[in-house]
Protein backbone atom coordinates (compact mmCIF):
# COMPACT_ATOMS: atom_id res chain seq x y z
CA UNK A 1 0.00 0.00 0.00
CA UNK A 2 1.29 3.24 -0.80
CA UNK A 3 1.96 5.54 1.88
CA UNK A 4 0.09 8.87 2.26
CA UNK A 5 1.94 12.03 2.25
CA UNK A 6 1.32 14.12 5.57
CA UNK A 7 1.94 17.69 5.22
CA UNK A 8 4.05 19.09 7.35
CA UNK A 9 3.47 21.22 10.28
CA UNK A 10 4.78 24.31 9.05
CA UNK A 11 3.05 24.23 6.13
CA UNK A 12 -0.30 24.26 7.26
CA UNK A 13 0.60 26.73 9.73
CA UNK A 14 1.25 29.21 6.32
CA UNK A 15 -1.72 28.09 4.92
CA UNK A 16 -3.79 28.87 8.07
CA UNK A 17 -2.39 32.64 8.26
CA UNK A 18 -2.66 32.98 4.28
CA UNK A 19 -6.22 32.53 4.77
CA UNK A 20 -6.64 34.04 7.64
CA UNK A 21 -4.54 37.43 6.16
CA UNK A 22 -6.81 36.87 3.01
CA UNK A 23 -9.86 37.12 5.05
CA UNK A 24 -9.71 39.94 7.20
CA UNK A 25 -8.59 41.82 3.73
CA UNK A 26 -11.87 41.12 2.44
CA UNK A 27 -13.42 42.28 5.84
CA UNK A 28 -11.34 45.78 5.61
CA UNK A 29 -12.44 45.80 2.09
CA UNK A 30 -16.13 45.46 2.29
CA UNK A 31 -15.80 47.68 5.85
CA UNK A 32 -14.46 50.46 3.54
CA UNK A 33 -16.85 50.27 0.83
CA UNK A 34 -19.77 50.69 3.09
CA UNK A 35 -18.41 52.90 4.70
CA UNK A 36 -17.70 54.96 1.58
CA UNK A 37 -21.40 54.20 0.54
CA UNK A 38 -22.81 55.67 4.04
CA UNK A 39 -20.92 58.89 3.60
CA UNK A 40 -22.25 59.14 -0.42
CA UNK A 41 -25.74 58.64 1.50
CA UNK A 42 -25.52 61.17 4.11
CA UNK A 43 -23.98 63.80 1.20
CA UNK A 44 -26.94 63.03 -1.23
CA UNK A 45 -28.83 65.88 -2.10
CA UNK A 46 -32.73 65.76 -0.95
CA UNK A 47 -35.12 65.97 -3.08
CA UNK A 48 -39.25 66.69 -2.59
CA UNK A 49 -41.65 67.80 -4.78
CA UNK A 50 -43.48 70.92 -3.52
CA UNK A 51 -46.80 72.64 -4.82
CA UNK A 52 -46.17 76.13 -5.78
CA UNK A 53 -49.74 79.20 -6.13
CA UNK A 54 -50.52 81.76 -7.58
CA UNK A 55 -53.87 83.53 -7.73
CA UNK A 56 -56.06 79.72 -8.97
CA UNK A 57 -52.79 77.85 -10.26
CA UNK A 58 -50.87 75.39 -8.24
CA UNK A 59 -47.52 74.42 -10.13
CA UNK A 60 -45.23 71.37 -8.91
CA UNK A 61 -41.63 72.39 -8.83
CA UNK A 62 -38.64 70.02 -7.99
CA UNK A 63 -36.87 70.97 -4.96
CA UNK A 64 -33.02 69.52 -4.13
CA UNK A 65 -31.30 70.52 -1.44
CA UNK A 66 -27.87 69.73 0.22
CA UNK A 67 -27.16 68.69 3.06
CA UNK A 68 -26.32 72.04 4.44
CA UNK A 69 -23.55 73.50 7.43
CA UNK A 70 -24.75 76.61 6.29
CA UNK A 71 -27.35 78.68 4.53
CA UNK A 72 -27.11 78.43 0.90
CA UNK A 73 -27.98 80.55 -2.55
CA UNK A 74 -31.04 79.24 -3.97
CA UNK A 75 -31.19 78.73 -7.95
CA UNK A 76 -34.29 78.31 -10.09
CA UNK A 77 -33.67 75.89 -12.92
CA UNK A 78 -35.79 76.99 -16.12
CA UNK A 79 -35.90 74.07 -18.08
CA UNK A 80 -35.87 73.21 -22.19
CA UNK A 81 -38.45 73.32 -24.31
CA UNK A 82 -38.81 69.83 -23.80
CA UNK A 83 -40.11 69.90 -19.86
CA UNK A 84 -38.34 68.79 -16.91
CA UNK A 85 -36.61 66.07 -18.08
CA UNK A 86 -34.03 63.80 -16.38
CA UNK A 87 -31.68 65.52 -18.26
CA UNK A 88 -33.21 68.45 -16.10
CA UNK A 89 -33.07 66.96 -13.14
CA UNK A 90 -29.80 65.35 -13.17
CA UNK A 91 -28.47 69.25 -13.51
CA UNK A 92 -30.52 70.20 -10.49
CA UNK A 93 -28.72 67.05 -9.09
CA UNK A 94 -25.35 68.58 -10.16
CA UNK A 95 -25.75 71.88 -8.68
CA UNK A 96 -27.33 70.62 -5.65
CA UNK A 97 -24.03 68.70 -5.01
CA UNK A 98 -22.08 72.03 -5.50
CA UNK A 99 -23.93 73.14 -2.26
CA UNK A 100 -26.84 75.62 -4.46
CA UNK A 101 -30.35 74.87 -3.12
CA UNK A 102 -32.17 74.27 -6.36
CA UNK A 103 -36.05 75.02 -7.21
CA UNK A 104 -36.98 73.45 -10.86
CA UNK A 105 -40.59 74.90 -11.59
CA UNK A 106 -42.71 72.00 -13.73
CA UNK A 107 -44.01 74.65 -16.43
CA UNK A 108 -46.16 71.83 -17.64
CA UNK A 109 -48.16 71.30 -14.35
CA UNK A 110 -52.00 71.54 -14.85
CA UNK A 111 -51.39 71.58 -18.54
CA UNK A 112 -51.60 67.22 -19.54
CA UNK A 113 -54.48 65.67 -20.72
CA UNK A 114 -55.17 64.25 -17.80
CA UNK A 115 -54.63 67.74 -15.39
CA UNK A 116 -51.30 66.44 -14.66
CA UNK A 117 -47.73 68.01 -15.64
CA UNK A 118 -44.47 66.83 -17.56
CA UNK A 119 -45.36 62.65 -16.85
CA UNK A 120 -48.89 63.36 -18.36
CA UNK A 121 -48.17 63.60 -21.91
CA UNK A 122 -47.49 60.77 -23.99
CA UNK A 123 -44.78 62.04 -26.01
CA UNK A 124 -41.69 64.18 -26.74
CA UNK A 125 -43.84 65.85 -29.07
CA UNK A 126 -46.37 67.01 -27.19
CA UNK A 127 -44.63 68.25 -24.37
CA UNK A 128 -42.47 70.20 -26.91
CA UNK A 129 -45.98 71.79 -28.64
CA UNK A 130 -47.41 72.28 -25.05
CA UNK A 131 -44.10 74.02 -23.79
CA UNK A 132 -44.19 76.39 -26.96
CA UNK A 133 -47.72 77.42 -26.33
CA UNK A 134 -47.14 78.47 -22.83
CA UNK A 135 -48.72 81.69 -21.51
CA UNK A 136 -45.57 84.09 -21.40
CA UNK A 137 -47.24 85.83 -18.58
CA UNK A 138 -48.31 82.83 -16.89
CA UNK A 139 -44.60 81.78 -16.85
CA UNK A 140 -43.43 84.80 -15.22
CA UNK A 141 -45.94 84.25 -12.86
CA UNK A 142 -44.52 80.84 -12.21
CA UNK A 143 -40.88 81.76 -12.14
CA UNK A 144 -42.41 84.23 -9.40
CA UNK A 145 -44.00 81.74 -7.25
CA UNK A 146 -40.30 80.04 -7.75
CA UNK A 147 -38.56 82.91 -6.29
CA UNK A 148 -41.19 83.83 -3.61
CA UNK A 149 -40.81 80.24 -2.40
CA UNK A 150 -36.90 80.25 -2.78
CA UNK A 151 -36.63 83.31 -0.57
CA UNK A 152 -38.96 81.83 2.24
CA UNK A 153 -36.77 79.01 2.46
CA UNK A 154 -35.65 78.42 6.20
CA UNK A 155 -31.85 77.03 4.58
CA UNK A 156 -31.63 80.25 1.87
CA UNK A 157 -28.79 83.13 2.75
CA UNK A 158 -31.06 85.60 0.89
CA UNK A 159 -29.39 84.91 -2.83
CA UNK A 160 -31.42 84.18 -5.92
CA UNK A 161 -30.03 83.33 -9.63
CA UNK A 162 -31.74 81.80 -12.17
CA UNK A 163 -30.09 79.76 -14.54
CA UNK A 164 -32.29 78.62 -17.95
CA UNK A 165 -31.45 76.25 -20.94
CA UNK A 166 -32.40 77.35 -24.53
CA UNK A 167 -36.58 77.94 -23.84
CA UNK A 168 -35.56 77.94 -20.54
CA UNK A 169 -32.58 80.32 -21.89
CA UNK A 170 -35.08 82.98 -23.24
CA UNK A 171 -37.63 82.61 -20.47
CA UNK A 172 -34.86 83.66 -17.85
CA UNK A 173 -33.96 86.89 -19.37
CA UNK A 174 -36.92 88.19 -20.14
CA UNK A 175 -37.66 87.32 -16.55
CA UNK A 176 -35.06 89.43 -15.50
CA UNK A 177 -36.76 92.27 -16.90
CA UNK A 178 -39.91 91.74 -14.59
CA UNK A 179 -38.26 90.77 -11.43
CA UNK A 180 -36.14 93.02 -9.91
CA UNK A 181 -34.26 91.46 -6.80
CA UNK A 182 -32.69 88.69 -8.24
CA UNK A 183 -29.18 88.57 -7.49
CA UNK A 184 -27.87 86.94 -11.22
CA UNK A 185 -29.77 85.40 -14.57
CA UNK A 186 -27.85 83.11 -16.34
CA UNK A 187 -28.75 82.79 -20.07
CA UNK A 188 -27.98 79.33 -21.98
CA UNK A 189 -28.39 79.93 -25.88
CA UNK A 190 -31.70 81.95 -24.94
CA UNK A 191 -32.11 85.11 -26.69
CA UNK A 192 -32.33 88.65 -25.32
CA UNK A 193 -35.97 90.49 -25.02
CA UNK A 194 -36.70 93.11 -26.99
CA UNK A 195 -36.71 95.64 -24.29
CA UNK A 196 -33.97 95.42 -21.85
CA UNK A 197 -34.19 98.90 -19.72
CA UNK A 198 -35.68 97.73 -17.00
CA UNK A 199 -33.11 94.68 -16.27
CA UNK A 200 -31.75 95.34 -12.23
CA UNK A 201 -29.66 91.98 -12.34
CA UNK A 202 -26.62 91.13 -13.51
CA UNK A 203 -26.42 88.31 -17.19
CA UNK A 204 -24.17 85.78 -17.79
CA UNK A 205 -24.76 84.74 -20.72
CA UNK A 206 -23.61 80.75 -22.40
CA UNK A 207 -23.67 80.61 -26.10
CA UNK A 208 -22.26 78.10 -28.81
CA UNK A 209 -20.30 78.94 -31.45
CA UNK A 210 -21.90 76.85 -34.26
CA UNK A 211 -25.52 77.82 -32.73
CA UNK A 212 -25.89 80.37 -35.65
CA UNK A 213 -29.60 81.30 -34.98
CA UNK A 214 -29.08 81.99 -31.59
CA UNK A 215 -25.41 83.00 -31.05
CA UNK A 216 -25.79 85.59 -33.79
CA UNK A 217 -28.18 87.61 -31.95
CA UNK A 218 -25.60 88.40 -28.97
CA UNK A 219 -24.32 91.33 -30.60
CA UNK A 220 -27.02 93.63 -31.22
CA UNK A 221 -28.08 92.38 -27.23
CA UNK A 222 -24.70 93.80 -26.44
CA UNK A 223 -25.15 96.89 -28.01
CA UNK A 224 -28.67 97.24 -26.24
CA UNK A 225 -27.18 96.15 -22.67
CA UNK A 226 -24.52 98.26 -22.83
CA UNK A 227 -26.80 101.35 -24.29
CA UNK A 228 -29.02 100.71 -21.14
CA UNK A 229 -25.80 100.65 -18.66
CA UNK A 230 -26.87 96.67 -17.85
CA UNK A 231 -24.26 94.23 -17.35
CA UNK A 232 -24.40 91.82 -19.40
CA UNK A 233 -20.90 88.82 -20.14
CA UNK A 234 -21.66 86.71 -22.97
CA UNK A 235 -19.28 83.90 -23.77
CA UNK A 236 -19.62 82.33 -26.75
CA UNK A 237 -18.24 78.44 -26.83
CA UNK A 238 -16.38 77.94 -30.12
CA UNK A 239 -17.89 75.19 -32.12
CA UNK A 240 -20.03 74.15 -29.95
CA UNK A 241 -24.40 73.02 -31.17
CA UNK A 242 -27.26 74.88 -29.88
CA UNK A 243 -27.83 72.90 -26.58
CA UNK A 244 -24.54 71.64 -25.74
CA UNK A 245 -24.99 71.13 -22.18
CA UNK A 246 -27.20 68.52 -22.37
CA UNK A 247 -26.19 67.24 -26.17
CA UNK A 248 -22.33 66.61 -24.86
CA UNK A 249 -23.71 63.97 -22.87
CA UNK A 250 -25.87 62.07 -25.71
CA UNK A 251 -24.43 58.88 -26.91
CA UNK A 252 -24.75 60.27 -30.57
CA UNK A 253 -23.06 63.24 -30.00
CA UNK A 254 -19.96 63.67 -32.30
CA UNK A 255 -18.70 67.10 -32.09
CA UNK A 256 -15.96 67.25 -29.26
CA UNK A 257 -16.77 70.96 -29.38
CA UNK A 258 -19.65 70.16 -27.15
CA UNK A 259 -18.01 68.40 -24.66
CA UNK A 260 -15.67 70.97 -24.16
CA UNK A 261 -17.78 73.91 -23.92
CA UNK A 262 -20.06 72.01 -21.50
CA UNK A 263 -16.98 71.56 -18.99
CA UNK A 264 -15.83 75.17 -19.59
CA UNK A 265 -19.68 76.65 -19.16
CA UNK A 266 -20.68 74.73 -16.19
CA UNK A 267 -17.12 75.04 -14.50
CA UNK A 268 -17.96 79.28 -15.23
CA UNK A 269 -21.67 78.88 -13.92
CA UNK A 270 -20.52 77.19 -10.45
CA UNK A 271 -17.44 79.90 -9.92
CA UNK A 272 -20.01 82.98 -10.98
CA UNK A 273 -22.39 81.36 -8.45
CA UNK A 274 -20.10 81.02 -5.63
CA UNK A 275 -19.13 84.53 -6.02
CA UNK A 276 -22.63 85.96 -5.82
CA UNK A 277 -22.48 84.55 -2.08
CA UNK A 278 -22.74 86.16 1.00
CA UNK A 279 -18.80 87.04 1.72
CA UNK A 280 -17.66 86.25 5.60
CA UNK A 281 -16.08 89.85 6.94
Amino acid sequence: MRQMDIERPDVKTKKTKRRRMMIGIGVVVILVAVAALLRRMETRPHHEYVTLKHDARAIQALVVSPKLRDKASVVVLVHEVYGLTDWAKEMADELANEGFIVIAPDFLSGDGPHGGGFDDFPSVGDRVSAVQNLNSDVVLEDLDAAVDYGKKLVNANGKIAVVGFSWGGWKSFAFATHRKDLSAVFVFYGTGPDDVTTITAPVYGFYGGADGAVSGSVPATTDEMKASGKFYDPVTYKGADHGFMRVAGEFLNTNRDNKTARDEAYTRLVKLLKQMEPQDN
